[in-house]
């Protein structure tokens, strides 16, 4: 196995996984609330009371890649699928946050720091699907 250190950018994931960590935490510190992006997203649908925290976080997602090339320049972006795989993949993460009653931010982050139980067993099971997926489409196709 070799590391492809034209894209190997520990700093830099060091970095946004500090800032994931410290907006999750202070959202739930503040606000006490979750920030698992499925819910986020959810309430703003489904037209919950407490719409202003959940446009300003969404605010922040779409924002922060503009506070980033203050920094530095922006990723390339590759695609790697067509679009019907990209719909596919889209629908079947959308089923599996159903199912699993949160996305992977709700229970790989937010769960898995509070000891959750239930998000270790999505956390294993979404891990566990994208390695096998990875590795039939890369391996066995």
């Amino acid at each position: 196995m070799q590391i492809d250190l034209i894209h190997f950018t520990p700093w830099a994931s060091l970095a946004g996984g500090a800032l994931i960590g410290l907006s999750a935490g202070l959202l739930i510190l503040l606000g006490a609330r979750i920030a698992g992006i499925a819910g986020i997203i959810g309430g703003l649908v489904q037209g919950v009371a407490d719409r202003q925290w959940r446009y300003l976080f969404v605010l922040g997602i779409l924002l922060s890649p503009l506070v980033w090339q203050l920094f530095a320049p922006l990723p390339a972006l590759q695609m790697v699928s067509n679009p019907l795989g990209l719909v596919i993949a889209g629908l079947l993460v959308g089923i599996g946050t159903r199912y699993a009653n949160g996305c992977t931010s709700g229970h790989g982050i937010c769960g898995l720091s509070r000891f959750s139980v239930r998000s270790l067993a999505a956390v294993l099971s979404f891990m566990s699907a994208g390695f096998a997926t990875v590795f039939v489409i890369k391996h066995v196709l």
